[in-house]
């Protein structure tokens, strides 16, 4: 009598796009995470292979979900905008987020930033930096080879991939500035700007068509 062997379909693995953790343990701590995504993604906002994310999972390898970790905010150049419910780094040309930024809360402790900075040193991040809200301080890493090194001094420091400046006098919080040298804003600060920069075209809109020139000529 024959036997008929039944193929059994490979387990789907799963890859959640949710650690089940709070995104900040505090309002200070949203805070600045918030204004530094804010930040991030309109000073991106015309390229379109910039990807600023806040609090998402990264999967650095396919088929282990369990090696994973979600960033406060995080930098992938070159990969293109878009949503996402986590960052599968084989889905994204194998690119490794480049930038990420954690904002310590009371919860954090010193070996839990440690793990962490050893995971991003061996999954490829190029920059790591860490902001105590509670102090103002901030902390940085580049990658040297296979290692991430600490930045000293950090007041004054450019990161070489964002071009964005750390300390220097900076009185705003979080303590960054733009490559222009202007600070980050606030979300209000941010929307405000962008409302007046709005106003100011089509002021400057009108003005052509008083002229008599269209424009959309000008695009």
């Amino acid at each position: 009598m024959a036997t008929t062997v039944t193929k059994q379909k490979p387990t789907e693995i799963i890859y959640p796009d949710s650690d089940g953790k709070p995104m900040a343990d505090n309002t200070l701590q949203a805070d600045a995470m918030t204004i530094i995504y804010n930040n991030l993604r309109a000073m991106f906002a015309d390229d379109p292979n910039v990807f600023v994310a806040m609090d998402l999972l990264w999967y650095p390898v396919e088929g282990n979900p369990r090696i994973r970790v979600a960033p406060d905010v995080m930098v992938a150049l070159g990969r293109p905008k878009g949503h996402r419910g986590s960052y599968k780094q084989w889905e994204e040309g194998g690119v490794a987020p480049q930038v990420v930024f954690e904002v310590l809360s009371p919860g954090n402790r010193k070996a839990a930033m440690n793990a962490k900075r050893r995971f991003y040193a061996k999954y490829g991040v190029q920059e790591y930096y860490v902001y105590d809200p509670d102090t103002g301080l901030w902390q940085g890493w580049v990658r040297r080879g296979r290692r991430l090194t600490r930045v000293r001094p950090m007041d004054g420091w450019r990161s070489p991939l964002l071009g964005i400046v750390f300390g220097h006098g900076v009185r705003e919080y979080p303590g960054l500035r733009r490559p222009n040298l202007r600070p980050f804003l606030t979300f209000e600060a941010l929307e405000l700007r962008a409302e007046q920069e709005r106003i100011r075209a089509e002021r400057f809109a009108q003005r052509l068509r008083e002229l008599g020139v269209d424009p959309s000529e000008l695009e």
